[in-house]
């Protein structure tokens, strides 16, 4: 009796530190969509020293929201990062901000705001020494504004492989009931004042882009730059995604046959003002807004933040989402 239970306990002993396959098995870390369950429409995001800025269109959280988050997934609101609009500038009315690091080791914020003089949105541009702001505009005059093609809004910057700067934005058409068409010119060296002739790129000419084409972003991949945009109505199902492909930074542009890449869902309604970033790995990713379908147009929740990734398929971008299911962290 006592030598069986001698064997028992070195038999247990020996089992001691080997775990079984369904505990060293270890679960995949996922997440869920939406990554941001509040309102926080027409998102632009920035990678700084390894945490990710993400800026949005004014709302309770003040002129221009940011959130920062270490991995794309895991936001947290830090206030506003620009407390105070230019003075050529109405409050109220910031939209669509976007952030690139500029060359001095300052930070470019450029965004929309209604003008005094026009009471048309415009484009500025604002500089602080830290991508959570304070940003502040010193100009006494918009960057861009194109009053008597509606307005200009969705700034948009990309800088080149070889360090030059551009900035892509829509002329508020719509406003007017005029056609919308997606401008390019090239900046500055300081970012801060367009330096080249202004260039229509595309034009709201698809059936499925209505009345508006807008929310401009330059991405070059492969050597190959493509031209993401939205389009449609932003509070209606009908509001997607599509993109160009683009032989310089200031054209010609080809619209691609397959658009829209992205489109309401039955998890997602009017999916859209998307902005592509580049995670770990080289994998590419979206950020975009999208409505919860049965609460379109309405103040709460709002547009919340979603992320899905990009695949490329023979030099196609590929969406895949809106996805509502649990899929594996960026």
């Amino acid at each position: 009796m006592v030598r069986r239970a001698l064997l028992v306990l070195v038999l247990l002993l020996a089992g001691c530190g080997q775990d079984s396959p369904e505990t060293t098995k270890e679960a995949p870390v996922t997440f869920t969509n939406p990554v941001f369950a509040e309102n926080f429409p027409d998102p632009g995001a920035l990678l700084v020293d390894g945490t990710w800025f993400a800026y949005g269109t004014n709302g309770p959280a003040g002129n221009v929201p940011v959130m920062t988050s270490p991995d794309l997934v895991h936001w947290t609101p830090a206030g506003d990062a620009m407390p105070s609009i230019g003075r050529w500038a109405l409050p109220g009315n910031t939209w669509a901000p976007e952030v690139i690091a500029g060359g001095d080791g300052r930070y470019l914020l450029y965004y929309t705001a209604r003008s005094a003089e026009t009471d048309r949105q415009c484009l500025g541009v604002a500089v602080s020494d830290q991508p959570g702001g304070p940003f502040r505009d010193g100009a006494g005059k918009p960057l861009v504004c194109q009053a008597e093609e509606g307005g200009s809004i969705d700034a948009s910057p990309y800088r080149d492989p070889d360090g030059g700067l551009w900035l892509y934005w829509k002329n508020d058409g719509n406003a007017i009931g005029q056609p919308t068409y997606l401008y390019g010119s090239k900046l500055s060296a300081d970012g801060l004042s367009l330096s080249g002739e202004s260039k229509r790129l595309l034009v709201n000419d698809a059936a499925w882009e209505a009345h508006v084409i807008e929310a401009p972003q330059m991405v070059r991949r492969d050597g190959r730059l493509y031209l993401f945009y939205s389009a449609n109505a932003f509070d209606a199902e009908a509001y997607a995604l599509g993109y160009a492909v683009c032989e310089g930074p200031l054209g010609p542009c080809r619209k691609a046959d397959e658009n829209p890449i992205l489109s309401t869902s039955p998890a997602a309604a009017g999916p859209g003002h998307g902005f592509l970033v580049e995670a770990a790995g080289g994998r590419t990713w979206l950020l975009y807004h999208a409505w919860p379908p049965d609460s379109i147009g309405s103040v709460t929740p709002g547009r919340q933040l979603w992320l899905d990734e990009v695949v490329w398929e023979d030099g196609k971008p590929v969406v895949r989402g809106p996805t509502a299911e649990p899929q594996p962290m960026p």
